[in-house]
């Protein structure tokens, strides 16, 4: 495994802490200590779903990295756009779904977006350059 990739790792290694504390604050919601829509509910499962499934992949993702040819942005963006997409589409949900009371997303939609184009480009990238390999 290269530096940068070992490097990226251990950041996303340490970010499976904030997911736990996700964990725990989804478990205050489903008991309803915190107040919430249905919406909010299946927006706040979502996020915290997709944060824990994008985080592996990311991890597994690096794993293959540095067995492409990939050079220049190409590879970073195989490096870095999965994990971007964990945070961006997590964000995105748990964003669009803040303030009380709401029932549908509001204007921050669009970072969950902006999270799924950030995973498509890293899959394709990292997939392409591991089949040219």
């Amino acid at each position: 495994m290269t530096d940068a990739s070992r490097i990226i790792a251990g950041v996303i290694l340490l970010t499976i802490v904030t997911i736990q504390f996700g964990g725990y604050f989804m478990t205050r919601i489903v008991r309803g200590q915190v107040p919430m829509t249905d919406f909010q509910k299946s927006f706040a499962r979502a996020g915290h779903a997709h944060a824990g499934v994008l985080v592996i992949l990311s991890l597994v993702g690096l794993l293959y990295v540095d067995q492409t040819n990939l050079t220049g942005p190409a590879l970073w963006i195989a490096r870095l756009a999965i994990p971007a997409a964990a945070i961006l589409m997590s964000a995105g949900f748990f964003a669009s779904s803040a303030g009380k009371g709401r029932t549908a997303p509001n204007q921050f939609l669009w970072v969950l977006w902006l999270g799924a184009a950030s995973l498509a480009v890293g899959v394709v990238t990292l997939g392409i350059g591991l089949i040219v390999a």
